[in-house]
Protein backbone atom coordinates (compact mmCIF):
# COMPACT_ATOMS: atom_id res chain seq x y z
CA UNK A 1 0.00 0.00 0.00
CA UNK A 2 2.64 2.90 0.88
CA UNK A 3 4.28 1.97 -2.76
CA UNK A 4 0.71 2.54 -4.47
CA UNK A 5 0.66 5.53 -2.41
CA UNK A 6 4.26 6.94 -3.74
CA UNK A 7 3.37 5.75 -7.42
CA UNK A 8 0.57 7.58 -6.66
CA UNK A 9 2.56 10.86 -5.41
CA UNK A 10 4.77 10.22 -8.66
CA UNK A 11 2.16 9.93 -10.98
CA UNK A 12 0.17 13.01 -9.82
CA UNK A 13 3.67 15.41 -10.51
CA UNK A 14 3.10 14.17 -14.25
CA UNK A 15 -0.19 14.95 -14.29
CA UNK A 16 0.46 18.61 -13.25
CA UNK A 17 2.66 18.95 -15.70
CA UNK A 18 0.48 17.59 -18.21
CA UNK A 19 -2.11 19.96 -17.23
CA UNK A 20 -0.22 22.88 -17.20
CA UNK A 21 0.31 22.17 -21.07
CA UNK A 22 -3.33 21.63 -21.52
CA UNK A 23 -3.93 24.37 -19.77
CA UNK A 24 -1.02 26.71 -22.02
CA UNK A 25 -2.46 25.37 -24.83
CA UNK A 26 -6.43 26.05 -23.81
CA UNK A 27 -5.37 29.52 -22.96
CA UNK A 28 -3.34 30.38 -25.67
CA UNK A 29 -5.81 29.01 -28.34
CA UNK A 30 -8.91 30.81 -26.92
CA UNK A 31 -7.23 34.44 -26.71
CA UNK A 32 -5.24 33.96 -29.89
CA UNK A 33 -8.51 33.32 -31.49
CA UNK A 34 -10.41 36.22 -30.10
CA UNK A 35 -7.22 38.42 -30.85
CA UNK A 36 -7.75 37.77 -33.97
CA UNK A 37 -11.24 38.24 -33.95
CA UNK A 38 -11.15 41.42 -32.59
CA UNK A 39 -8.13 42.65 -34.67
CA UNK A 40 -9.29 40.96 -38.13
CA UNK A 41 -11.18 44.48 -39.61
CA UNK A 42 -9.06 46.93 -37.33
CA UNK A 43 -6.71 49.09 -39.45
CA UNK A 44 -3.49 48.10 -37.64
CA UNK A 45 -0.03 49.08 -39.12
CA UNK A 46 2.63 45.84 -38.77
CA UNK A 47 4.24 47.21 -35.57
CA UNK A 48 0.55 47.79 -33.63
CA UNK A 49 0.24 44.46 -34.36
CA UNK A 50 3.22 42.76 -33.35
CA UNK A 51 2.91 45.11 -29.82
CA UNK A 52 -0.32 44.02 -29.26
CA UNK A 53 -0.03 40.17 -29.97
CA UNK A 54 3.27 40.15 -27.60
CA UNK A 55 0.60 41.59 -24.89
CA UNK A 56 -1.80 38.91 -25.52
CA UNK A 57 1.25 36.69 -25.19
CA UNK A 58 2.20 38.06 -22.25
CA UNK A 59 -1.53 37.85 -20.83
CA UNK A 60 -1.59 33.59 -22.03
CA UNK A 61 1.50 33.06 -19.86
CA UNK A 62 -0.39 34.83 -16.75
CA UNK A 63 -3.31 33.53 -17.07
CA UNK A 64 -1.62 30.08 -17.66
CA UNK A 65 0.55 30.51 -14.50
CA UNK A 66 -3.19 31.60 -12.76
CA UNK A 67 -4.77 28.31 -13.60
CA UNK A 68 -1.69 26.01 -13.01
CA UNK A 69 -1.35 27.78 -9.49
CA UNK A 70 -4.80 27.26 -8.67
CA UNK A 71 -4.63 23.85 -10.15
CA UNK A 72 -1.61 22.78 -8.53
CA UNK A 73 -3.16 24.44 -5.33
CA UNK A 74 -6.12 22.30 -5.24
CA UNK A 75 -4.68 19.07 -6.10
CA UNK A 76 -1.66 19.45 -3.44
CA UNK A 77 -4.41 20.41 -0.39
CA UNK A 78 -7.05 17.87 -1.60
CA UNK A 79 -4.55 15.00 -3.31
CA UNK A 80 -0.81 14.89 -2.85
CA UNK A 81 -0.92 16.49 0.61
CA UNK A 82 -2.94 13.77 2.41
CA UNK A 83 -1.65 11.14 0.51
CA UNK A 84 2.02 11.89 1.69
CA UNK A 85 0.75 12.16 5.46
CA UNK A 86 -1.48 8.66 4.92
CA UNK A 87 1.88 7.42 3.45
CA UNK A 88 4.21 8.91 6.80
CA UNK A 89 1.35 7.36 9.34
CA UNK A 90 2.10 4.03 7.36
CA UNK A 91 5.76 3.90 7.39
CA UNK A 92 5.32 3.84 11.11
CA UNK A 93 2.65 1.72 11.10
CA UNK A 94 4.46 -0.91 9.39
CA UNK A 95 7.37 -0.25 11.36
CA UNK A 96 5.31 -1.38 14.87
CA UNK A 97 4.51 2.23 16.00
CA UNK A 98 1.12 2.51 16.37
CA UNK A 99 1.29 5.64 18.47
CA UNK A 100 0.52 8.68 15.51
CA UNK A 101 -2.75 9.22 13.27
CA UNK A 102 -4.08 11.48 10.99
CA UNK A 103 -5.17 14.61 11.91
CA UNK A 104 -8.35 14.24 10.22
CA UNK A 105 -9.32 17.95 10.49
CA UNK A 106 -6.70 18.84 8.24
CA UNK A 107 -7.49 16.47 5.55
CA UNK A 108 -9.64 18.19 2.67
CA UNK A 109 -11.61 16.36 0.34
CA UNK A 110 -12.44 12.35 -0.39
CA UNK A 111 -9.65 11.66 1.56
CA UNK A 112 -11.28 12.33 4.97
CA UNK A 113 -12.73 9.21 5.55
CA UNK A 114 -9.74 7.45 4.36
CA UNK A 115 -8.36 8.98 6.94
CA UNK A 116 -11.03 8.25 9.53
CA UNK A 117 -11.06 4.62 8.84
CA UNK A 118 -7.15 4.50 9.34
CA UNK A 119 -6.75 5.62 12.64
CA UNK A 120 -9.89 3.66 13.33
CA UNK A 121 -7.76 0.25 11.95
CA UNK A 122 -4.73 2.04 13.86
CA UNK A 123 -6.17 1.84 16.88
CA UNK A 124 -7.36 -1.85 16.58
CA UNK A 125 -4.12 -2.60 15.63
CA UNK A 126 -2.29 -1.12 18.73
CA UNK A 127 -5.23 -2.29 21.35
CA UNK A 128 -4.32 -5.98 19.70
CA UNK A 129 -0.66 -5.68 19.68
CA UNK A 130 -0.97 -4.93 23.57
CA UNK A 131 -3.48 -7.69 23.82
CA UNK A 132 -0.82 -9.95 22.04
CA UNK A 133 1.56 -8.45 24.50
CA UNK A 134 -0.74 -8.95 27.56
CA UNK A 135 -1.41 -12.33 26.93
CA UNK A 136 1.91 -13.53 25.72
CA UNK A 137 3.05 -12.59 29.14
CA UNK A 138 -0.33 -14.05 31.35
CA UNK A 139 0.31 -17.47 29.49
CA UNK A 140 3.88 -17.39 29.88
CA UNK A 141 3.42 -16.88 33.78
CA UNK A 142 0.38 -19.62 33.76
CA UNK A 143 2.57 -22.04 31.78
CA UNK A 144 5.48 -21.64 34.85
CA UNK A 145 3.38 -22.38 37.38
CA UNK A 146 2.13 -25.73 36.85
CA UNK A 147 5.36 -26.69 35.10
CA UNK A 148 7.32 -25.58 38.42
CA UNK A 149 5.17 -27.69 40.40
CA UNK A 150 5.92 -30.82 37.87
CA UNK A 151 9.29 -30.26 38.11
CA UNK A 152 9.70 -30.42 42.36
CA UNK A 153 7.23 -33.32 42.40
CA UNK A 154 9.15 -35.27 39.45
CA UNK A 155 13.21 -34.35 41.72
CA UNK A 156 11.21 -35.49 45.00
CA UNK A 157 9.90 -38.93 43.41
CA UNK A 158 13.72 -39.11 42.31
CA UNK A 159 14.77 -39.31 45.86
CA UNK A 160 15.78 -42.75 47.49
CA UNK A 161 13.77 -44.73 50.21
CA UNK A 162 10.90 -42.34 49.87
CA UNK A 163 8.24 -44.13 51.53
CA UNK A 164 4.98 -44.93 49.63
CA UNK A 165 2.60 -42.45 50.51
CA UNK A 166 4.67 -40.21 49.72
CA UNK A 167 5.20 -41.27 46.34
CA UNK A 168 1.63 -41.65 45.94
CA UNK A 169 1.38 -37.95 47.02
CA UNK A 170 3.90 -36.48 45.05
CA UNK A 171 2.67 -38.81 41.63
CA UNK A 172 -0.92 -37.09 42.52
CA UNK A 173 0.87 -34.01 42.42
CA UNK A 174 2.19 -33.97 39.16
CA UNK A 175 -1.40 -35.88 37.50
CA UNK A 176 -2.58 -32.44 39.12
CA UNK A 177 -0.14 -30.33 37.39
CA UNK A 178 0.10 -31.58 34.39
CA UNK A 179 -3.96 -31.69 34.62
CA UNK A 180 -3.99 -27.74 35.02
CA UNK A 181 -1.72 -27.47 31.83
CA UNK A 182 -4.02 -29.29 29.58
CA UNK A 183 -7.20 -27.25 30.91
CA UNK A 184 -5.46 -24.14 30.58
CA UNK A 185 -4.22 -24.98 26.51
CA UNK A 186 -7.87 -26.44 26.25
CA UNK A 187 -9.13 -23.42 27.16
CA UNK A 188 -6.79 -21.42 25.19
CA UNK A 189 -7.53 -22.92 22.13
CA UNK A 190 -11.36 -22.43 22.56
CA UNK A 191 -11.42 -18.64 23.58
CA UNK A 192 -9.05 -18.38 20.59
CA UNK A 193 -11.79 -20.19 18.21
CA UNK A 194 -14.91 -17.97 20.03
CA UNK A 195 -12.67 -14.65 19.44
CA UNK A 196 -11.59 -15.60 15.39
CA UNK A 197 -15.61 -16.68 15.37
CA UNK A 198 -14.25 -20.01 13.98
CA UNK A 199 -17.19 -21.27 16.46
CA UNK A 200 -20.35 -20.73 15.44
CA UNK A 201 -24.05 -21.46 17.17
CA UNK A 202 -25.08 -25.40 16.26
CA UNK A 203 -28.54 -24.63 17.36
CA UNK A 204 -30.80 -27.61 18.02
CA UNK A 205 -33.37 -28.32 20.62
CA UNK A 206 -32.83 -29.99 24.20
CA UNK A 207 -34.05 -30.04 27.33
CA UNK A 208 -32.28 -27.31 29.25
CA UNK A 209 -33.29 -28.70 33.02
CA UNK A 210 -31.99 -32.15 31.50
CA UNK A 211 -28.69 -30.58 30.81
CA UNK A 212 -28.06 -28.34 33.50
CA UNK A 213 -28.81 -31.74 36.03
CA UNK A 214 -26.00 -33.93 34.05
CA UNK A 215 -23.93 -30.69 34.58
CA UNK A 216 -24.67 -30.67 38.41
CA UNK A 217 -24.21 -34.15 38.89
CA UNK A 218 -20.84 -34.11 37.62
CA UNK A 219 -19.81 -32.27 40.25
CA UNK A 220 -21.12 -34.60 43.23
CA UNK A 221 -17.94 -35.40 44.37
CA UNK A 222 -16.77 -31.47 45.09
CA UNK A 223 -19.94 -30.94 47.17
CA UNK A 224 -19.96 -34.07 48.62
CA UNK A 225 -15.89 -34.05 49.89
CA UNK A 226 -16.63 -30.49 51.37
CA UNK A 227 -20.16 -31.16 52.59
CA UNK A 228 -22.21 -28.30 50.62
CA UNK A 229 -25.47 -27.79 50.76
CA UNK A 230 -26.95 -28.44 47.18
CA UNK A 231 -30.59 -26.46 46.59
CA UNK A 232 -32.16 -27.53 43.44
CA UNK A 233 -34.93 -25.32 41.79
CA UNK A 234 -35.64 -26.42 38.62
CA UNK A 235 -38.65 -26.07 36.19
CA UNK A 236 -39.22 -29.21 34.65
CA UNK A 237 -39.48 -29.34 30.77
CA UNK A 238 -37.61 -26.51 29.42
CA UNK A 239 -36.93 -26.91 25.81
CA UNK A 240 -35.15 -24.27 24.20
CA UNK A 241 -33.47 -24.13 20.85
CA UNK A 242 -29.75 -23.24 20.89
CA UNK A 243 -26.14 -24.94 20.90
CA UNK A 244 -25.83 -27.30 24.01
CA UNK A 245 -22.00 -27.68 23.36
CA UNK A 246 -21.29 -23.83 23.65
CA UNK A 247 -23.86 -23.66 27.23
CA UNK A 248 -22.45 -26.50 29.01
CA UNK A 249 -19.74 -24.10 29.05
CA UNK A 250 -21.33 -21.80 30.49
CA UNK A 251 -22.98 -24.12 33.32
CA UNK A 252 -19.77 -25.86 33.83
CA UNK A 253 -17.74 -22.75 34.24
CA UNK A 254 -20.36 -21.24 36.82
CA UNK A 255 -20.75 -23.87 39.21
CA UNK A 256 -17.32 -25.24 39.18
CA UNK A 257 -16.61 -21.24 40.67
CA UNK A 258 -19.70 -21.67 42.71
CA UNK A 259 -17.87 -24.84 44.31
CA UNK A 260 -14.62 -23.95 44.36
CA UNK A 261 -15.29 -20.52 46.39
CA UNK A 262 -17.63 -22.22 48.83
CA UNK A 263 -16.30 -22.77 52.21
CA UNK A 264 -17.10 -26.25 53.33
CA UNK A 265 -20.89 -26.82 54.78
CA UNK A 266 -21.74 -23.76 52.51
CA UNK A 267 -24.74 -22.99 50.49
CA UNK A 268 -24.87 -23.52 46.25
CA UNK A 269 -28.11 -22.82 44.94
CA UNK A 270 -28.97 -23.61 41.33
CA UNK A 271 -32.45 -22.75 39.99
CA UNK A 272 -33.80 -22.83 36.22
CA UNK A 273 -37.15 -20.77 35.06
CA UNK A 274 -38.49 -19.71 31.84
CA UNK A 275 -41.09 -17.71 30.29
CA UNK A 276 -42.54 -17.61 26.45
CA UNK A 277 -39.19 -16.21 24.66
CA UNK A 278 -36.68 -16.61 27.44
CA UNK A 279 -35.04 -18.95 29.85
CA UNK A 280 -33.12 -17.90 33.17
CA UNK A 281 -30.37 -19.76 34.86
CA UNK A 282 -29.36 -18.88 38.28
CA UNK A 283 -26.49 -19.87 40.10
CA UNK A 284 -25.50 -18.57 43.65
CA UNK A 285 -23.02 -19.63 46.29
CA UNK A 286 -22.27 -18.53 49.87
CA UNK A 287 -18.70 -18.06 49.32
CA UNK A 288 -16.21 -14.94 49.44
CA UNK A 289 -18.13 -12.68 47.59
CA UNK A 290 -16.65 -10.36 44.76
CA UNK A 291 -16.02 -6.57 45.37
CA UNK A 292 -16.76 -3.90 43.16
CA UNK A 293 -13.81 -3.28 41.77
CA UNK A 294 -13.06 -7.02 41.06
CA UNK A 295 -16.59 -7.06 39.86
CA UNK A 296 -15.14 -4.59 36.74
CA UNK A 297 -12.65 -7.08 35.81
CA UNK A 298 -13.61 -10.78 35.86
CA UNK A 299 -15.05 -11.27 32.54
CA UNK A 300 -11.21 -10.35 31.32
CA UNK A 301 -8.72 -13.20 30.36
CA UNK A 302 -6.47 -14.08 33.45
CA UNK A 303 -8.06 -11.99 35.85
CA UNK A 304 -8.61 -13.87 39.13
CA UNK A 305 -9.40 -11.98 41.88
CA UNK A 306 -8.99 -14.24 45.23
CA UNK A 307 -5.59 -15.63 44.88
CA UNK A 308 -5.88 -17.67 47.14
CA UNK A 309 -7.84 -20.02 44.72
CA UNK A 310 -5.47 -19.06 42.07
CA UNK A 311 -3.92 -23.07 41.83
CA UNK A 312 -7.74 -24.21 40.95
CA UNK A 313 -7.78 -22.02 38.32
CA UNK A 314 -6.71 -19.75 35.15
CA UNK A 315 -8.77 -16.72 35.07
CA UNK A 316 -10.32 -18.06 31.27
CA UNK A 317 -13.49 -19.22 32.61
CA UNK A 318 -15.51 -16.17 32.93
CA UNK A 319 -13.87 -15.01 30.05
CA UNK A 320 -15.03 -18.01 28.20
CA UNK A 321 -18.42 -17.59 29.16
CA UNK A 322 -18.81 -14.36 28.46
CA UNK A 323 -17.61 -14.95 24.47
CA UNK A 324 -20.07 -17.93 24.53
CA UNK A 325 -23.01 -15.82 25.85
CA UNK A 326 -22.81 -13.39 23.18
CA UNK A 327 -22.53 -16.07 20.34
CA UNK A 328 -25.85 -17.58 21.64
CA UNK A 329 -26.98 -13.95 22.35
CA UNK A 330 -27.84 -14.08 25.67
CA UNK A 331 -27.40 -11.41 28.57
CA UNK A 332 -25.30 -12.27 32.18
CA UNK A 333 -25.57 -10.19 35.34
CA UNK A 334 -24.01 -10.83 39.05
CA UNK A 335 -24.57 -10.05 42.20
CA UNK A 336 -22.54 -9.80 44.47
CA UNK A 337 -20.87 -8.96 48.15
CA UNK A 338 -18.09 -9.80 49.84
CA UNK A 339 -18.11 -12.32 52.42
CA UNK A 340 -21.43 -12.81 51.43
CA UNK A 341 -21.42 -15.18 48.53
CA UNK A 342 -22.16 -14.59 44.13
CA UNK A 343 -24.44 -15.45 41.88
CA UNK A 344 -24.82 -15.32 38.17
CA UNK A 345 -27.97 -15.06 36.04
CA UNK A 346 -27.69 -15.88 32.86
CA UNK A 347 -30.58 -15.16 30.12
CA UNK A 348 -31.03 -16.89 26.84
CA UNK A 349 -33.63 -17.23 24.12
CA UNK A 350 -35.73 -19.88 24.19
CA UNK A 351 -35.91 -19.55 20.16
CA UNK A 352 -33.74 -17.77 18.70
CA UNK A 353 -35.16 -15.71 15.19
CA UNK A 354 -35.40 -17.88 12.19
CA UNK A 355 -34.71 -21.24 14.24
CA UNK A 356 -38.80 -22.17 13.91
CA UNK A 357 -38.81 -21.79 10.45
CA UNK A 358 -35.74 -24.32 10.28
CA UNK A 359 -37.12 -26.86 12.54
CA UNK A 360 -40.74 -26.39 10.77
CA UNK A 361 -39.12 -27.48 6.74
Amino acid sequence: MKEEIRRSIRDDKKILGIAAGIIFATVAFVVTSCFLLFFHNSQLTALQVRSSAILVFLNVILITFLFVVIYAGTRYFTVIRPLRRIDQVLEKVSSGDFSEKIDETSIIGNFRPVARKLNRMIGELESSAVMKTDFVSNISHELKTPLAAMQNYGSLLKSPGLPENERIEYAEGVVNASRRMSELITNILRLNRLENHQLYAKREQFNLAEQLGECVLGYENVWEEKNIDLQIDMDEDVTICSDPELLSLIWNNLLSNAFKFTEPGGIVSVSLSANEKTASVRVADTGCGIDAETGKHIFEKFYQGDTSHATQGNGLGLALVSRVINIVEGEISVDSEPGKGTSFTVTIPRNIEGQEEEHGK
